[in-house]
């Protein structure tokens, strides 16, 4: 018996759904390689030795796969006048801050004439003006340990930054560089680490290394909503196809 056309057509969306279904699966399934990836990637570079910042001229070949995450040391002077705020939020229980706040990222020009922005820490929403913590502006040489880390990709919903305000949302060294007419500046930041600064702020050390990781989760219901889609079209198809049909419609629609 020839099923209904009406079995045809419904077999036709819900073969479209289950595709998108187990696409979205085999998606969180990439997310949970990169995942575990990031997490074993962290976990091994980020007790390293630090070494020395690569020279401006190896900047170019700084990548994510084999610089993410590594402790460097460099020294210059804070460029202070020249900060800006990134706008965050703190939720980590190796502190005893957090909620919204900002990063301080501060050009730190080294004695080369290059320059590499470091993100100096956490300060809580408040304390974001640089006139409430004069005490973390340092002053003369100093040395920074912290990691490389690559800029921050953004979004489409990423909101465009205040530049007078020097309020940003994402780290992206070439996008500040070229707001404030900086030269010669390093395509990726340097996250400063737990090395107190006068008067605790801003707040180093911050960099994030606990990573929601329920990508497996995710893969596991997006599958079984194509499984699930998949039997119950293959109960109503064999229900429609044994269903008597009405003489007057011969298509059994």
């Amino acid at each position: 018996m020839t099923p209904p056309r009406s079995v045809f057509l419904t077999g036709i969306l819900a073969g479209i759904g289950i595709v998108i279904l187990c696409g979205l699966g085999a998606w969180q399934l990439q997310r949970l390689a990169w995942k575990e990836g990031l997490i074993a990637m962290a976990a091994e570079r980020t007790v390293m030795e630090p070494v020395p910042l690569p020279d401006e001229s190896d900047w170019p070949s700084v990548n994510y796969a084999d610089d993410e995450y590594r402790p460097v040391r460099l020294s210059g002077r804070f460029r202070h006048d020249e900060e800006v705020r990134v706008f965050t939020s703190l939720n980590d229980e190796r502190f005893s801050t957090g909620g919204p706040g900002y990063w301080i990222v501060t050009p730190l020009a080294r004695d080369d004439g290059s320059t590499v922005l470091v993100n100096r820490g956490f300060v809580p929403d408040g304390r974001q003006d640089a006139a409430t913590r004069l005490e973390g502006q340092v002053a003369g040489p100093v040395t920074v340990t912290g990691l490389i880390r690559m800029a921050d990709p953004g979004s489409a919903f990423t909101p465009d930054p205040d530049i007078a305000g020097r309020i940003w949302y994402i780290r992206q060294p070439d996008a500040v560089a070229a707001a404030y007419g900086l030269e010669r500046v390093a395509p990726f930041f340097v996250d400063a680490d737990a090395a107190p600064n006068p008067g605790g702020l801003p707040l180093g050390g911050t960099t994030r290394m606990a990573f929601r990781n329920q990508h497996l989760g995710y893969a596991v219901t997006w599958f079984g909503l194509a499984l699930a889609l998949a039997g119950v079209f293959a109960v109503w198809a064999v229900t429609q196809s044994r269903r008597p049909r009405d003489p007057a419609d011969p298509n059994g629609t």
